[in-house]
């Protein structure tokens, strides 16, 4: 079995009231209409020809349409997901807009069994959050690189 592996960049920023988190709400029909467990690090697979740090600067770019941030990573770790996905994760500094957002998109068979195929965006929208109101809606497994960047900074 092959493992499944992705990498990402958890963008924050410091302010008044403590770090807040840039996520991404994932895109696509299955996650239309769902809040809770649908935000996501930035974050993409990759291969044996890539390693981890590019993947994720690669797929930040990729999923939000931006350049990945250029400061200095600090690393949050790896996670295993609930699918078995190995999630591996650095935070990085800085600061954008989510209305500057341009998302890249896939493309599926949807409805599933039609034979017909859409394309959506990898994300359909970006937000900040702080980090408690960031643990009510992201990926149960990276609740785990919110709470390693708040013992971090």
């Amino acid at each position: 079995m092959v493992t499944r592996r992705s990498a990402g960049i958890l963008l924050f920023r410091r302010t008044p009231d403590g770090p807040e988190v840039l996520l991404g709400h994932m895109g696509g029909p299955f996650w239309a209409h769902r809040d809770a467990g649908a935000w996501s690090v930035p974050k993409g697979e990759y291969g044996d020809d890539e390693t981890p740090w590019d993947a994720a600067r690669r797929e930040f770019q990729e999923e939000l349409g931006l350049p990945a941030p250029a400061g200095a990573p600090l690393s949050l770790g790896e996670v295993v997901q609930s699918g078995g996905k190995h999630v591996t994760v650095w935070a990085v500094e800085g600061d954008l807009d989510p209305a500057d957002v341009m998302p890249g998109t896939f493309t599926m068979e949807w409805p599933r069994g039609s034979g017909r195929t859409a394309e959506f965006p990898e994300l359909d929208r970006a937000a900040w959050f702080g980090l408690d109101a960031a643990r009510a809606v992201i990926v149960q497994a990276q609740a785990a690189f919110l709470a390693r960047l708040a013992d971090q900074v």
